[in-house]
């Protein structure tokens, strides 16, 4: 049974993390994107957690399947980053993504944000309809008010009110 838990550094999962993330950007997705370029992974607690975020881990039987980030860029208005699962826990049966977005979610009220926005590279055409049928609407980056640093620079952007 998928487990999400709140992140708390360990070697192991960390790398578990690493690999998640590279399988499914470079070596599912080819989008050639260097972890060096992504050192909030390397920095979950001071990235996420110290500054009224968190950052979430999918484990089955002690191996990480998934992870979501909630990168806070102001009281209002959250990130959700790093949503990555393992094929095999996508769709029916596990659901694995809709979990962790309703995980994002639960936190983001709780905590009174107002609104999430992401940033999705324009190739990741299921991740695009994932998005939307979780309520993301597609902006122009020159709609948000707001900056933040993300890896794929030929990105999508979406945003959702809560």
């Amino acid at each position: 049974m998928v487990n999400i838990q709140p992140y708390q550094f360990t070697p192991s999962h960390l790398a578990q993390l690493v690999d998640l993330i590279n399988y499914c950007q470079n070596i599912e997705a080819d989008l050639g994107i260097k972890m060096a370029e992504q050192s909030d992974i390397f920095e979950i607690e001071t990235h996420y957690q110290q500054h009224g975020g968190q950052f979430w881990l999918a484990f089955d039987q002690n191996q990480v399947v998934g992870c979501i980030g909630l990168l806070p860029l102001n009281d209002e208005v959250a990130v959700l980053k790093k949503l990555f699962t393992m094929p095999e826990y996508r769709g029916d049966p596990h659901r694995l993504g809709r979990h962790l977005v309703d995980e994002f979610m639960n936190y983001a009220k709780a905590h009174r944000f107002s609104l999430v926005v992401l940033d999705n590279p324009e190739g990741e055409q299921r991740s695009h309809y994932f998005y939307e049928k979780q309520g993301f609407q597609q902006v122009n980056r020159d709609q948000l008010k707001f900056q933040w640093s993300f890896p794929d620079r030929d990105s999508r952007f979406y945003m959702k009110k809560i």
